[in-house]
């Protein structure tokens, strides 16, 4: 696979810098990374779980009124039009760019091994539930939405972590982690992890608790 492929989503850049032991620039997220051997055939991490709030999606969603019911048609990066929106009352949920692209490259087996779950400590059950049903309606092709892309790798088992009500916590290493890596008995040292880290550094966290 040539390199301006690899460098199109965000996990795979992630992978290709690492092995080429190029240092990333410093941005806004924070990304909790597996340890890969640079003479390892397979670059991809097992798992690559993402937070949902201001990273894989542009709101938060314990700020949204209402259940997200209007889907919104757009053109999916010139895979055909799909439901690129949903609105909750006036405000509408949308995936950034860099995710939808990911997440299509992922729905077509471009990271041979590897699967994707949510860990998200979504503030209230009314957010939980909010997030849920955007996820069942914001599409990745025309057609496949972002659930069925998540249910297609576990075989419609639900291994996501959303929400904060036990056994969850707000803290994703205490809570969040432990029950991914039960559920899906992949090792931390083979997980990617992408969170906003807008009031902490989830990933850190994550990275020193493990």
């Amino acid at each position: 696979m040539k390199y301006s492929s690899l460098l199109r989503s965000a996990f795979a850049a992630s992978s290709a810098l690492r092995r080429h032991a190029i240092r990333p620039l410093r941005t806004s997220f924070s990304i909790s990374a597996p340890s890969m051997s640079s003479s390892s055939e397979n670059i991809y991490p097992a798992l690559t779980v993402f937070d949902l709030d201001a990273c894989l999606w542009d709101q938060e969603m314990y700020e949204m009124p209402a259940m997200p019911s209007r889907p919104i048609e757009g053109d999916l990066n010139g895979r055909g039009a799909g439901v690129k929106g949903a609105m909750s009352g006036p405000y509408k949920i949308s995936l950034h760019a860099g995710s939808l692209v990911a997440l299509q490259e992922h729905h077509d087996g471009l990271y041979p091994g590897m699967k994707v779950a949510l860990a998200s400590s979504a503030d209230t059950p009314k957010a939980e539930k909010i997030g849920r049903a955007a996820l069942r309606i914001l599409e990745v092709v025309p057609g496949v939405t972002v659930w069925d892309v998540l249910m297609r790798d576990w075989d419609g088992v639900d291994v996501n972590q959303i929400g904060r009500q036990p056994p969850l916590s707000s803290n994703k290493a205490r809570s969040h982690f432990p029950r991914i890596r039960e559920l899906t008995q992949i090792r931390y040292d083979e997980m990617l992890f992408f969170d906003d880290c807008n009031w902490g550094d989830h990933c850190r966290m994550v990275r020193f608790v493990f």
